[in-house]
């Protein structure tokens, strides 16, 4: 093995051996301290609004029954979109959302941020 990696191989294990003993702290802090260091309250709040629709999206359609293909033929959105709505890794247009929505028999509300 030559010099550098064998340095990096002995300094990943004192990383290793100080995350054990620390925890979050070795390596800065924990999660929500660096969300609040990259992220706005706005968009956070944005997230959150996200995340808590496109639960409940999901967790509408699993008390329904429902197969992400079954939804698709109910709503006319495909099930890839589907997935990745309910997994969180795209954010839909508001017309796919009403679709999906209206075929759960369901409909956005909107009301005062302060009450929710």
């Amino acid at each position: 093995m030559n010099n550098d990696y064998q340095a990096a191989i002995e300094q990943a294990k004192a990383n290793l051996t100080d995350f054990r003993e620390r925890g979050a702290e070795a390596v800065g802090g924990n999660w929500e301290d660096l969300r609040r260091e990259l992220f706005t309250t706005e968009e956070l709040a944005a997230s959150s609004l996200r995340v808590g629709l496109m639960s409940e999206l999901s967790k509408a359609r699993n008390e329904q029954g429902l197969s992400q293909r079954k939804l698709e033929e109910l709503s006319g959105v495909k099930q890839p979109v589907i997935a990745r709505m309910e997994n969180g890794t795209n954010s839909p247009q508001l017309d796919t959302v009403l679709k999906v929505l209206g075929a759960l028999g369901k409909t956005l509300y909107i009301g005062d941020l302060e009450k929710a």
